[in-house]
C-alpha cells in the first residue's frame, strides 16, 4: 500500500502579493538560527505548493528582514498553517490583518 506525502498539497491560497480584501489573518514565519535556508525553502514548497522562485523569495525575506508573511486567509486556515510550520520546526505566528 502506497502512502502519500506527510502534508497534502493545498488548493490555491492567497499570498501576501495577491491577498484578497476578505482575508483577515496571516501566517508569519520568523527567522531563527537553527534551520538552514535550503530547509525553509523546502518547507514552503512542500506545505504551500510554492514554486522554487516564490519559496526562495519568501525564505530570503525571512532571512534578511527577520520575518515574512507566507500565507493569508481565514483564521482557521492560518491556524493550521502556523501549526504546520511548528511541526516543521519553524517559528511562526498568527496575525490579524484587520484593525479593531
Amino acid at each position: 500500500m502506497a502512502t502519500g506525502p506527510l502534508t497534502k498539497q493545498r488548493p490555491s491560497i492567497k499570498t501576501a502579493e495577491g491577498a484578497s480584501h476578505h482575508a483577515q489573518w496571516s501566517t508569519v514565519v520568523w527567522d531563527d538560527p537553527i534551520n538552514t535556508m535550503a530547509y525553509v525553502t523546502q518547507v514552503f514548497r512542500r506545505h504551500f505548493g510554492y514554486g522554487l522562485e516564490k519559496a526562495s523569495a519568501l525564505m530570503l525575506q525571512v532571512h534578511n528582514s527577520g520575518k515574512a508573511v507566507v500565507s493569508t486567509g481565514p483564521k482557521e486556515r492560518m491556524e493550521a498553517d502556523v501549526l504546520a510550520m511548528h511541526s516543521y520546526g519553524l517559528k511562526a505566528t498568527l496575525e490579524s490583518l484587520t484593525t479593531a
